[in-house]
């Protein structure tokens, strides 16, 4: 029923700007939530339990971060019957973001660009949000550096954020790949990746021992890596026991859209086009980590089965955002279902 009326609002919806129609959807979707309207409109989606990084998904079907960046609607998310829910990216002081436009659909490819550049509130006005949501499922924070910390010192701020958010998070995702804050994905490289990891290893123990419960830790990393960069990168996960990983973020290749409208904008480039080059990423990192470290497979999932071909590549995760916005609700139920059928044919 909510797909349904959402598939004919969307023809309105897609004449309005990109951005207050983000903030609009999300507003009402969560106003239905808090008038308990939404259990009348949501599919009955079946419980898939699945075990990762220590965590019991009610199914593996999460939605990625960026969404919901301060933790504002999260009621009406999860009532959308997502497996997990991943808030953020949230920086330690509030930031606007980027200046003018900066989110541009692109619907003949069923794809968006965003240069938003970590929009947020901060850290602590995502703690305060939290405090005030009932929400026992998966959670998953997102945390980032601010646009004017320089790249030496990027370190301090994740320290921050990973200290903060630690007592609420299921597990913490470190965001080291977007293409909109400059400079961040120096961080990728062998030695600035093995820096930050080391430091940031060592005080999830300590926030472990105080706290009473170990958090996993996941990186985030973009799409645009050569074979050589995966394999570093890989060795750099091993060596610190990074607790999981996810590929990819959005990509800078505008290959795929060449001629489309908005296609020459700056930003990441997120949906369809982003399909396999995603899944060639999660094959290759797979591979190199040996199973070792699960991967959570985001970019491009626009059917159940495009959810599949992530598992395939070796994913044992799968995240949707632009595919939520194309397909509606009803993208989480397919993917749910397809998923599940998947693990279920694998079993001998």
């Amino acid at each position: 029923m909510l797909s349904s009326l959402y598939l004919l609002a969307r023809k309105c919806l897609f004449r309005m700007d990109a951005e207050t129609v983000h903030y609009l959807t999300l507003h009402l979707l969560d106003t239905a939530a808090h008038a308990g309207l939404l259990r009348y409109l949501v599919p009955n989606i079946p419980d898939t339990p699945r075990t990762v990084m220590g965590l019991t998904f009610p199914n593996i079907v999460g939605l990625a971060a960026g969404l919901d960046k301060n933790g504002e609607y999260i009621r009406g998310l999860a009532a959308l019957g997502f497996g997990f829910i991943e808030i953020g990216t949230v920086t330690p002081r509030p930031q606007p973001g980027n200046p003018g436009s900066r989110l541009f659909r692109l619907p003949q490819a069923n794809a968006l660009i965003n240069r938003m550049g970590f929009n947020n509130n901060g850290v602590d006005s995502l703690i305060s949000n939290l405090r005030g949501v009932y929400y026992r499922g998966v959670l998953g924070l997102n945390i980032g550096k601010n646009a004017d910390t320089a790249i030496e010192r990027a370190v301090d701020d994740y320290l921050y954020c990973l200290e903060r958010v630690y007592p609420f998070a299921s597990y913490i995702a470190i965001n080291i790949s977007s293409p909109n804050t400059k400079n961040l994905r120096k961080l990728q490289a062998p030695v600035e990746l093995s820096a930050l990891l080391g430091v940031l290893k060592e005080k999830q123990q300590r926030l472990a021992d105080f706290h009473g419960k170990q958090v996993p830790l996941v990186l985030k990393i973009a799409p645009d890596l050569d074979d050589e960069q995966i394999k570093l990168l890989a060795d750099t996960l091993l060596q610190h026991h990074i607790d999981g990983v996810i590929a990819t973020n959005t990509t800078l290749s505008r290959a795929k859209i060449q001629g489309l409208p908005h296609s020459n904008e700056a930003g990441g480039l997120s949906g369809r086009p982003l399909l396999n080059s995603s899944n060639q990423v999660i094959q290759k990192l797979y591979l190199q980590l040996g199973g070792a470290i699960p991967i959570i497979g985001v970019g491009g999932i626009l059917s159940g089965e495009d959810a599949n071909t992530k598992l395939t590549a070796g994913a044992s995760l799968v995240q949707i955002y632009t595919g939520l916005i194309y397909r509606g609700p009803s993208l989480i139920d397919e993917c749910v279902r397809a998923t599940a059928s998947y693990y279920d044919s694998c079993v001998v």
